[in-house]
């Protein structure tokens, strides 16, 4: 497990760590409860450094990513970024990113665990273009600041007004004498916040700064999952694997239909036309049963899907999930067994939100 630069850091303040795709994340500090109610009603920070990161250098360097994913790349403006998925000839996935288009370079944000399989996947591709390929981790590392006072922190430690780039603009600013870039974010359901993008050598100052700023609070991982899933948004590696179709994960925000040719674009262009993938990602309310990722859905005799991610909900007050149902039974409130008929779940409507 490749361990967290700020790992002592967390560490003495009680953190509690674990793996996700061989890199160590702060799970939580304690208090999952409270770090999901700054994420909702203040402001929480969180070390997202054990993300990869992908740098793609040289004058082609555009041209040759927009021909490998699902999404305008050419046409980006810089200083903007977009969410992108590449995938197989097949349709099926390879992962997922978010790329981030700056004057001298296009930085690619992955999962833990992805860079590798990601870097392989483009290289088979790279034969003529003048565009090379970096392993930017090493260099750079993501901190989140997420909630409604992000603004105000932001002005608090850069001087600068209360305000934080749009989703998916980007910024320089300058943190602790550090030189970084601010990238906005959001989520669906309205909570919004921004990226800090830190020179690693840099991380300690600028997480100290964020940290010490007025009602902040570090937030660990299980906390933002909880907002993830109530947010309906699925994560790579657990709710997208390499058999999953981007439509099959809702994942339109990545897909440009006017763009040219890319890898596996005639797969999604029938499933467009077809007007519907045999099964999608939906919400399941679960009531208080505790059910792990895997466990199948059946309707009847037949079996219409699976559970993939499974959190605690304070906005439902239940247990929900995000699983694959099959599109006959896609229907909000259409009941479903678990498993061997060890209980039942109710299909939802994404996002989640408060009754």
């Amino acid at each position: 497990m490749e361990p967290l630069t700020l790992h002592f850091v967390h560490e003495r303040v009680g953190a509690r760590f674990i793996p996700v795709g061989g890199r160590e994340v702060v799970a939580g500090y304690g208090d999952v409860g409270a770090e999901y109610g700054a994420a909702r009603g203040d402001v929480a920070l969180h070390d997202a450094s054990y993300r990869e990161i992908l740098r793609i250098t040289g004058e082609d360097r555009a041209s040759f990513l927009h021909g490998m994913v699902t999404q305008e790349v050419k046409n980006l403006p810089v200083g903007s970024a977009a969410y992108a998925a590449f995938i197989t000839v097949k349709g099926a996935m390879v992962g997922d990113a978010r790329i981030l288009k700056r004057e001298d370079d296009l930085l690619l944000d992955l999962e833990p665990g992805l860079g590798a399989k990601v870097r392989e996947f483009l290289d088979k591709y790279l034969i003529s273009e003048d565009a090379e390929l970096h392993d930017g981790t090493p260099d750079q590392g993501w901190l989140k600041l997420l909630g409604p006072r992000t603004a105000q922190v932001l002005a608090a430690v850069t001087g600068g007004p209360p305000e934080f780039p749009a989703p998916l603009s980007s910024r320089k600013a300058s943190i602790a004498g550090q030189d970084v870039w601010l990238l906005g974010t959001a989520l669906p359901g309205g909570l919004s916040g921004v990226d800090v993008l830190v020179p690693r050598a840099g991380l300690e100052a600028v997480w100290e700064a964020l940290a010490g700023a007025d009602g902040v609070k570090p937030v660990g991982f299980d906390a933002l999952e909880r907002v993830r899933v109530e947010a309906g948004v699925p994560r790579y590696g657990q709710d997208m694997v390499d058999t999953t179709i981007p439509l099959e994960a809702n994942l339109t925000n990545a897909i440009s239909y006017n763009k040219g040719c890319y890898i596996g674009q005639e797969v999604i262009a029938r499933a467009t036309f077809r007007g519907h993938m045999n099964r999608k990602l939906a919400g399941l309310l679960l009531g208080e049963q505790d059910v792990a990722p895997g466990t199948e859905l059946r309707r009847g005799e037949k079996k219409v899907g699976w559970v993939t991610s499974v959190v605690t909900s304070p906005v439902k007050g239940q247990r929900v999930a995000l699983g694959y149902v099959h599109r006959d039974s896609l229907e909000p409130g259409t009941e479903l067994t678990l498993g061997e008929g060890a209980g039942t779940v109710t299909v939802a409507a994404l996002p989640f939100t408060a009754a």
